[in-house]
């Protein structure tokens, strides 16, 4: 899919994701080896999004499996259509039970899910496993057996081999540990905050009619309160939000009064607004 970094660099670019040299150099090992991808790091950094630009550049099917806590078998890799087969067995009562099992365990009853869906076929491919810390700890033993080989059993079907393995991320908050040998499969990949010019970039991208002067503003505020002992410290969603809400204000400067009034598209509990509003020295920054 991509010839050298620098390729991943400006092809997500040209999507609207701008990579640092660590993602583009990961994505691109990920892709030259054929392996998994795992990023961790906190909400709203960019980790799904890259996925989305993945599966932009590779002009593939974006293949997105949610986790969470009591997802299973069914809902990650195939089920049959009770429905359909009951119409079906229903529809032919004087044949023998063996002559409707041959045809009610056929193509034409399955349901795929995400993970079945990923390996078959030959056109390419991004699979999305969506925070799969939220997932319980059996859903890993499934991603380890799908993952190791990118080949899935229906027993009354066969086996299911890839002929083209997708490119697959695997996105984590980190609110559980996982385990290891999922973790061995996987390249590793950290998204943390970016620095002060990379967000930037992000909000001049993302927001193109913001001035400089208050992009320079949103990016300086949003790192001041980062480094407070907030429950919840903004990340670059909502960066981005921020810059496109003082946008639609008219707002000309990043004044006490427009900081006052727009804090809660930055912070979302009321004990970080008030500590914010307490701690945050505009004239300093």
């Amino acid at each position: 899919m991509f010839t050298s970094v620098d390729d991943v660099s400006a092809r997500l670019a040209e999507t609207g994701y701008l990579a640092s040299p660590a993602v583009a150099t990961t994505v691109f090992l990920a892709d030259r080896l054929g392996k998994p991808l795992l990023v961790e790091g906190p909400a709203g950094v960019g980790k799904t999004e890259l996925a989305k630009a993945v599966a932009t550049v590779a002009g593939g099917e974006l293949i997105r499996l949610q986790c969470y806590e009591g997802v299973d078998e069914s809902r990650a890799l195939y089920e049959w259509n009770h429905a359909k087969q009951l119409l079906r067995i229903s529809a032919g009562r004087d044949e023998t039970w063996d002559e409707a099992r041959t045809d009610i365990f056929s193509e034409e009853f399955l349901l795929p899910r995400p993970l079945l869906t990923a390996i078959r076929g030959d056109d390419p491919k991004v699979l999305l496993i969506d925070e799969t810390d939220k997932a319980d700890v059996e859903v890993e033993g499934l991603l380890l057996e799908v993952l190791s080989d990118f080949q899935v059993t229906v027993p009354e079907l066969g086996t299911v081999t890839a002929t083209r393995r997708p490119f697959v991320v695997l996105t984590s908050n980190a609110s559980r540990e996982l385990s290891e040998a999922l973790r061995r499969r996987c390249l590793f990949l950290h998204i943390g905050f970016p620095d002060e010019e990379l967000e930037r970039r992000i909000v001049r991208l993302k927001v193109p009619h913001l001035t400089e002067a208050l992009t320079e503003s949103v990016v300086r505020v949003v790192g001041a309160l980062r480094a407070m002992d907030l429950r919840k410290v903004p990340s670059v969603a909502e960066t981005i939000d921020w810059a496109r809400t003082l946008l639609a204000l008219g707002a000309d400067t990043l004044d006490e009064d427009v900081v006052r009034d727009s804090l809660g598209v930055v912070l979302k509990h009321q004990d970080d607004i008030q500590k914010a509003a307490a701690k945050l020295d505009l004239d300093a920054l």
